[in-house]
């Protein structure tokens, strides 16, 4: 069913609006720049789709798996993510505006360029994934996984990670993007092992 109204959203320039959908199974659709409004996922897997551009409003994502798909700028405003897996999928250069992701999955995922505004990760794992040239403006990281995650010229001044965990984060040669970012004391024996400091 899900496919189909997708189809029929592409052909017609018309948003899936006000629909649920649960257990559905996509492979290989393409959903590029259809607008989703007001649509829950619940228990959906996406395998090999592409919704590059798409836009997605006051919908949510319930425990879906859409591991590897690409969501290339695609706009996401007031939406909710919880307990999703999104294995290497790639949402490089998405905007992302009062969305929360909750209990998700996503190491080795493609932030690289997207833009979070009044955002919040809460309880994710971002294991190697890359957040280089990201932007930042008044958004939260709570309690996640940032182990070996690449923040190549991402200034994350005034982000709180100090009950997260940044084990062997990647940042350019001048650590520039460290400045200013708030850690506890433990993660800056780490932080210092990273800047070549060696504490006695």
């Amino acid at each position: 069913m899900l496919t189909e109204e997708i189809q029929y959203a592409g052909m017609d320039e018309m948003p899936v609006e006000n629909r649920e959908f649960t257990e559905e199974v996509l492979t290989g659709v393409n959903a590029s720049k259809v607008e989703f409004v007001s649509v829950r996922f619940e228990r959906c897997r996406f395998v090999d789709c592409d919704f590059t551009g798409a836009g997605f409003y006051q919908s949510c994502f319930d425990k879906c798996d859409f591991s590897n798909c690409r969501f290339t700028g695609s706009y996401w405003k007031n939406c909710e993510v919880s307990g999703c897996k999104g294995n290497g999928s790639m949402f490089d250069h998405a905007v992302l505006k009062h969305v929360k992701l909750l209990e998700c999955q996503m190491p080795l995922a493609n932030f690289g360029g997207s833009l979070w505004e009044a955002s919040r990760a809460e309880l994710c794992s971002f294991q190697e994934a890359f957040f280089s040239e990201v932007k930042l403006k008044k958004s939260q990281f709570i309690k996640s996984d940032f182990t070996k995650v690449d923040f190549f010229r991402t200034i994350l001044k005034g982000m709180d990670f100090s009950d997260s965990v940044i084990e062997s984060i990647m940042v350019s040669d001048s650590y520039k993007e460290l400045a200013g970012m708030k850690i506890n004391m433990f993660q800056a024996a780490e932080i210092a092992k990273l800047l070549g400091v060696k504490i006695v």
